[in-house]
């Protein structure tokens, strides 16, 4: 799920990077860091914690250049992170060369096996580091032809920003699973990032996506790019980008992903029979979903449920007691509202249950007669491999329970799901979405 940025030809690209990813914080919350090119040569710094944990103003003014890239690390549940932050940087035949990568490489155990074999030695647990093996184990002149040549070894769903001491490669895989987007700075320098929220907030003018397939390159001092398709473009974004993943004000392939939860919403309340006083959303996710079912419904919307928004994300939190506790620190039901009324509470999934589970009893403890859950999005039956942290079948509710047992467990006094026809109609059904969470379809083999 990572959050990644390029900045070049824009001075203070580091500070810029910074704000960038600050902005993106919500993609991960495990890890960050930023490689800068001064004068031909990259300088990295990165740490484990939030952005504004790792650094301060004095790194970031020591991470002088016009080149830049960033990353904010998303972990898998239960794996020890340390020393797996990103950029990765290395000294290689052709120079210094360091990497970004949001997605995940599914034969990543296959191409590090062989690695090993043939005597490359690796820092990191991550896919990511493959990438850096395969570029320096090739004889080509050219860094551009050994990426191309890397890249025919991986698979995967991939986003990668390769920065040179000269130039800076950006790559999208083939279905364009995660998404990274091209702007433009004002002082007339390039960015890239995973979500154009970053645009706003460093003041960039959107340009355009990068497109499923294509390796773009940008060089130091010229105002131009290269385009270069590498691969036949089968698009298929991941349609939890829209769920839960982007920032509501973001733009994904054309899609502002604040109206899309409203019409997941609305898409709720016309299948959803249900008599309620309220409709209450889950915050923040859950927020454009439940005002697009009020707005169908015709059902009263009230906030509820307060979060705390000094506490992180539960859904990446790294290990399930950590989730546990957090789902108590964050939300907070305002029982003046709730006492006596039947609920409609939208939220936009349910993986675990655990939270779900959480939140009815702390609607009911409040006061509430009914709780009525209603989900964005269709149950989440499958493991994801490209990049969500849902790993095995085991820690995914639906792929056990019945609806009728789900509600059962999460103590709700009714539940639906959104179906995976109505998912897409409120995505569009003019393209191909990744779902394979709910039809366990891995076209990535």
């Amino acid at each position: 799920m990572c959050a990644i940025v390029g900045i070049i030809n824009s001075q203070d690209a580091a500070s810029k990077a910074y704000y960038a990813l600050f902005s993106m914080q919500h993609r991960g919350q495990e890890a960050s860091g930023i490689s800068v090119v001064d004068e031909g040569e990259i300088s990295t710094y990165k740490g484990n914690g939030l952005v504004t944990e790792v650094f301060n103003k004095e790194i970031i003014k020591k991470l002088k250049g016009d080149m830049a890239i960033g990353h904010n690390r998303y972990a898998t549940a239960g794996k020890n992170s340390s020393g797996d932050a990103q950029p990765i940087a290395a000294n290689y035949a052709l120079g210094e060369i360091s990497i970004v990568h949001n997605g995940n490489l599914v034969n990543k155990d296959e191409v590090r096996n062989f690695l090993n074999a043939d005597g490359a030695i690796f820092q990191t647990n991550m896919d990511t580091e493959n990438i850096i093996h395969l570029i320096a184990r090739n004889h080509s002149e050219h860094l551009k032809d050994r990426i191309i040549s890397a890249l025919n070894v991986i698979k995967g769903a991939y986003c990668f920003l390769i920065q040179s001491r000269h130039k800076l490669f950006a790559i999208r895989d083939r279905w364009g699973v995660r998404p990274l987007s091209l702007g433009r700075l004002k002082d007339g320098g390039y960015i890239l990032a995973s979500e154009t929220c970053a645009f706003d907030l460093v003041g960039a003018e959107f340009i355009r996506d990068v497109r499923p397939g294509e390796m773009m390159i940008f060089e130091h001092g010229s105002d131009k790019y290269e385009s270069v398709q590498l691969f036949e473009p089968d698009p298929r974004i991941c349609a939890f980008e829209y769920i839960y993943f982007a920032r509501p004000d973001s733009v994904i392939e054309g899609k502002n992903v604040y109206e899309i939860r409203k019409k997941m919403g609305e898409a709720l309340a016309k299948k959803s029979k249900v008599k309620a006083d309220l409709v209450v959303p889950v915050p923040d996710s859950g927020v454009p979903a439940a005002l697009g079912y009020a707005n169908a419904s015709g059902i009263g919307f009230e906030l509820a449920i307060v979060r705390n928004h000094y506490v992180g994300r539960t859904f990446i939190e790294p290990t399930q007691e950590m989730r546990n506790l957090k789902v108590k620190l964050k939300l907070n039901p305002m029982s003046k509202v709730l006492k006596g009324k039947s609920v409609v509470v939208v939220d936009d999934s349910i993986v675990r249950g655990t939270t779900s589970k959480k939140i009815v009893d702390l609607l009911k403890n409040a006061g509430a007669k009914e709780v009525h859950f209603r989900v964005a999005c269709p149950e989440l039956k499958f493991p994801e491999r490209y990049g969500i942290d849902t790993p095995s079948f085991e820690e995914l509710i639906s792929a056990n329970k019945t609806c009728e047992e789900v509600c059962a467990y999460i103590g709700a006094d009714s539940l639906e799901f959104l179906s995976i026809d109505e998912l897409k109609a409120s995505l569009g059904n003019e393209r191909k979405y990744s779902l394979v969470s709910f039809d366990g379809d891995y076209f990535i083999k």
